[in-house]
């Protein structure tokens, strides 16, 4: 994926080399990423992170008097990096601190989006929260294990998050009264209306729908106003009624284009709805389809497209700026990119792909397992028995307690080793309950 155009080649000789040699690593990646024919490992992944840090100490050698220098040498260690997080997912290294960077640029650009089109619920807030925690927890953990620079990076980033979400938390907190409801309510009205402008096949009917939703709000009005019980008008609710009225007046404006884009922006808009779908199918069948590294493609292009506007606008080829129905269905497509990817990211199991064949069955024997155990459990020890022989032809497949892919010992033993004990409980427990149930009474 071709970098955005809008950095400068750099001026200082010294750090050509180190473009050149950031641009083979990348190339290196690149390779990797693309390879299908065996799973990553961690020897494949860790001479190049090495080798990535060792080009980062010459960078800052050369710009020990010039630190706050942005070039293209910046934007290639990026996707550097960009790519080592995702590595590091794949590995099933979730838990360090390279796996970290990629995360943090998604929230970051999320939560560059939610506050810059204002449009957000306390759930977004909730989850990027406990998400930034924890990557917080990782980064204090990982002083000393991996590159200085990363990690000042990271904690710097995760602050700038930090700093963002509070800011759009408070945005919140001047809701009043039952405004908070009301409010979370037209977000989802707003969002339906947009996912509904964007499907392949339009209905108006399906658009008419979350209008009713929205006049029904509106209905609850006194004098173009929201009141309490006592009569009175709560705190925010200016901004609750400018929220209503731009939900009527988007509801208006997609049925009134029935999804039609113009053609001066056809072509951008086929690619976002293209990695929007592509996006939400890997979300449904994430544990047998997803490398992590996949997410990187996809990362680059929505990158390119949302640097590529004018003041804040999309422009058309002619440099024109984009009508609000174009700026606004871009925004939510590129959003709505942006959080399928966050989602993908935080949903990763810290389980190298080698061994997600095998935990993805575990995973799916454990929940036919809690199915039978809540529908009553079993008459028969007998019913039983497919779950068992499963179970034991994977545990016969570990050699001293782990489990091989040739020689090597892949990361995430761990969470397979736990998610097998659980099974085979669940199944004792199932088949012990069954016992008790077929013993004679004395």
């Amino acid at each position: 994926m071709a970098d955005t155009p809008t950095l400068p080649p750099p001026l200082d000789p010294r750090e050509k080399p180190i473009l050149e040699s950031l641009q083979r690593i990348r190339d290196e990646l690149t390779l990797l990423k693309t390879d299908r024919t065996t799973y990553v490992k961690s020897s494949d992944v860790l001479p190049l992170y090495d080798k990535v840090v060792d080009q980062v100490e010459l960078l800052n050698e050369v710009r020990i008097d010039k630190p706050q220098e942005t070039n293209q040498v910046d934007r290639v260690l990026d996707g550097c990096f960009q790519l080592l997080s995702l590595f590091f997912m794949t590995i099933g290294r979730n838990n360090e601190a390279p796996a970290g960077y990629a995360l943090s640029s998604t929230i970051k650009r999320l939560l560059d989006h939610l506050t810059e089109v204002d449009l957000y619920s306390a759930k977004d807030l909730v989850h990027l929260s406990s998400t930034l925690e924890k990557l917080r927890v990782i980064v204090k953990n990982a002083d000393g294990t991996y590159s200085e620079k990363l990690i000042t990076l990271l904690a710097n980033r995760i602050e700038v998050c930090q700093g963002l979400l509070s800011n759009l938390q408070s945005r919140l907190d001047r809701l009043g009264g039952d405004l908070p409801s009301t409010h979370e309510k037209l977000i989802s009205i707003l969002r339906s209306i947009s996912l509904a402008n964007t499907k392949t096949k339009f209905s108006t009917s399906e658009v008419q729908k979350l209008q009713a939703q929205a006049k029904e709000i509106d209905a609850q009005r006194v004098d173009g106003n929201f009141v309490t019980a006592a009569g009175e008008v709560p705190v925010g609710n200016d901004v609750v009624c400018a929220l209503l009225n731009k939900c009527l007046m988007w509801s208006g404006s997609v049925i009134e284009r029935k999804g039609e884009m113009p053609e001066p922006f056809r072509e951008r808009y086929q690619v976002l709805v293209d990695i929007r779908n592509k996006l939400e199918k890997l979300s449904l069948t994430q544990a047998w389809s997803l490398r992590e590294t996949d997410l990187y493609d996809y990362q680059r292009q929505l990158d390119k497209i949302d640097e590529s506007r004018v003041d804040g606008n999309f422009v058309d080829a002619e440099g024109k700026f984009a009508e609000l129905y174009v700026q606004r269905t871009f925004l939510y497509l590129i959003r709505r990119s942006y959080a399928y990817i966050y989602y993908l990211m935080v949903s990763s199991e810290p389980v190298s792909e080698a061994l997600l064949p095998v935990y993805n069955q575990l995973q799916t024997l454990r929940r036919c397992l809690i199915e039978v155990k809540n529908s009553g459990g079993v008459t028969s020890p007998r019913e039983l028995y497919p779950y068992s022989m499963k179970l034991n032809s994977i545990d016969n497949m570990r050699v001293d307690g782990k489990f091989m892919v040739g020689d090597d010992i892949p990361e995430g033993q761990g969470s397979v080793n736990d998610l097998l004990a659980e099974c085979f409980e669940l199944s004792y427990d199932l088949r012990v309950a069954a016992e008790s149930e077929n013993e004679p009474s004395e």
